[in-house]
């Protein structure tokens, strides 16, 4: 499991990205790959998954 911050996360389109905080990559979320509710600034905890466009964060949870 991986820590980070929501960088940026638009509630109406569904999507955002989340700063890994060992490796400052960061990391496209979709609200399909959402436990909890999320915004911006918020600590979470993630999965990480093979996409279409590349690694997505999944299991989106708040830490």
């Amino acid at each position: 499991m991986n820590t980070g911050k929501v960088k940026f996360f638009n509630e109406s389109k569904g999507f955002g990205f989340i700063k890994d905080e060992n490796s400052d990559k960061e990391y496209f979320v979709h609200a399909n790959g959402l436990k909890d509710t999320i915004k911006e600034n918020d600590e979470v905890t993630f999965d990480l998954e093979e996409g279409r466009k590349g690694i997505n964060a999944v299991n989106v949870k708040l830490a």
